[in-house]
């Protein structure tokens, strides 16, 4: 099974370093921005049993930190990176002390109140732009590579999502992540445990904040503009929704739902216009009836059954 894991990993990555020759390297770093972004949100949803219904307000704060950072301060590329994924990782820590007073669909509508307050205050602030975002951020460069060069540009988001992903998965099969999996299973059985549970959820939820602050600064980078999209409450929708869809709770799924979603996205946008949100309603439906450990949690379980067929 490591043998074969390893494999898989050696694959992906190959696949990642070829990627570019073959398919459009601005739409291949839209799904690596949103795949990282749902892995994180994954973190939370899947291996702690947190939901929040505002995460994408780590994304779009990142995003205009990032912005801001770089087109008026001018700072450099990876500082600009930087102070996005630390803003973002700050504002979860502020959120996430006030979420985890509460449990369940409570945690869910502070999680969405709190960041609606954040859009809202997006939408009046002048640093922002409004309704018009932040437009004209500048790539600059990064290690003597110009990064205004979308091929550059691309090994650079590969590479930040490669070590991201490493983070999580080191994260997950930790003496933490299996704290965090005993929490989601069975809270009440982690405290009488003698774990600090509020703590290892704050920690949790902050770790998943700077993650998808890191995907919004790194998706600033690629497209050159933050926009209130990147914080609505929609994009918030749109991550469980991949989560759900690739299958939650597993290592590839958010990566999978990501690519599946973002990829419909830009095919059908100028197929059906505004009919791509009933397409991806009827998705969520059709994954939640049909396959509800989603796509990657469905076929594990028919591979550990013809396992345990063969054996």
């Amino acid at each position: 099974m490591n043998r074969r894991v390893t494999i898989a990993y050696l694959a992906g990555l190959g696949l990642l370093l070829l990627a570019p020759n073959f398919i459009y390297p601005i739409l291949v770093m839209k799904v690596l921005c949103f795949a990282l972004f749902a892995c994180a949100f994954n973190l939370l949803l899947g291996y702690t049993g947190l939901l929040s219904f505002g995460h994408a307000v780590f994304l779009g704060s990142a995003a205009y930190v990032t912005g801001h950072a770089l087109k008026v301060w001018e700072l450099p590329t990876l500082v600009g990176l930087l102070a996005g994924t630390v803003a973002a990782a700050a504002l979860g820590w502020v959120i996430g002390s006030l979420a985890i007073r509460r449990q369940g669909i409570y945690f869910a509508m502070v999680t969405l109140a709190l960041a609606q307050m954040v859009f809202f205050f997006f939408l009046q602030a002048p640093f922002t732009g409004g309704e018009d975002g932040l437009q004209g951020v500048p790539r600059g460069t990064l290690f003597g590579l110009d990064l205004a060069n979308d091929i550059n540009l691309y090994y650079l988001v590969a590479a930040i999502f490669s070590a991201s992903f490493w983070l999580i998965q080191r994260t997950i099969h930790s003496p933490f992540g299996q704290i965090l999996k005993a929490i989601r299973e069975n809270e009440p059985r982690a405290i009488s445990l003698g774990y600090d549970v509020a703590k290892y959820k704050l920690l949790a939820f902050v770790l998943s904040a700077g993650l998808a602050g890191l995907a919004g600064a790194t998706k600033t980078l690629v497209f050159k503009f933050a926009t209130l999209t990147d914080a609505h409450w929609h994009t918030s929708g749109e991550v469980v929704l991949m989560t759900l869809l690739g299958g939650m709770g597993t290592v590839f799924g958010p990566l999978v739902g990501a690519t599946i979603i973002v990829t419909l996205q830009n095919e059908l946008a100028d197929k059906v216009g505004s009919l791509v949100t009933v397409i991806m309603g009827a998705i969520f439906v059709i994954c939640v009836l049909a396959f509800r450990r989603g796509i990657v949690g469905e076929s594990l379980a028919l591979y550990k059954r013809m396992i345990g067929q063969k054996t």
